[in-house]
């Protein structure tokens, strides 16, 4: 088989889409961080909870969710129609997979957050703080590769 598999420009444009919505998703997460640390802020403080602020809040996470996973997916069809082979960037892959695991384990947590004590407010919290982190190893890596 002969690679790329479609017009190099073409290819080009489509990696540089990718990196554009890597980085919105990545941007929508900082806001999305930001609406939670309110909401803790406000709950540690023993202050009324801001509910336009929660529901604001849980309804975003799967939506971010569902757009790291294509933005994930998008990658691995431009890398397997580029080169065929899934490790040509092996730490973007890495950090792309740890990025979507993280999403998922943070959306699990959520969903069994019950009551003001629940025991799943802190992972929730510590995962959603880790899928920042590696969301920004994931973009400085993303930009090494498009340079």
């Amino acid at each position: 088989m002969q690679f790329p598999l479609i017009d190099r420009q073409l290819l080009s444009d489509l990696r540089l889409v990718h990196g554009v919505l890597g980085f919105v998703v990545f941007l929508l997460f900082l806001f999305q961080a930001r609406l939670g640390l309110q909401i803790r802020k406000a709950r540690k403080a023993h202050q009324p909870l801001p509910f336009p602020i929660i529901k604001r809040h849980r309804k975003a996470g799967p939506i971010l969710l569902v757009l790291v996973v294509i933005t994930y997916f998008f990658g691995v069809v431009l890398v397997l129609l580029d080169t065929g082979d899934l490790f040509e960037h092996p730490f973007h892959l890495l950090a792309g997979s740890l990025v979507v695991a993280a999403g998922i384990t943070a959306l699990i947590l959520s969903r069994k957050i019950k009551g003001q004590d629940s025991v799943y407010r802190v992972p929730h919290y510590t995962t959603g703080l880790a899928l920042l982190g590696l969301f920004l190893v994931q973009v400085f890596l993303g930009i090494g590769v498009l340079f």
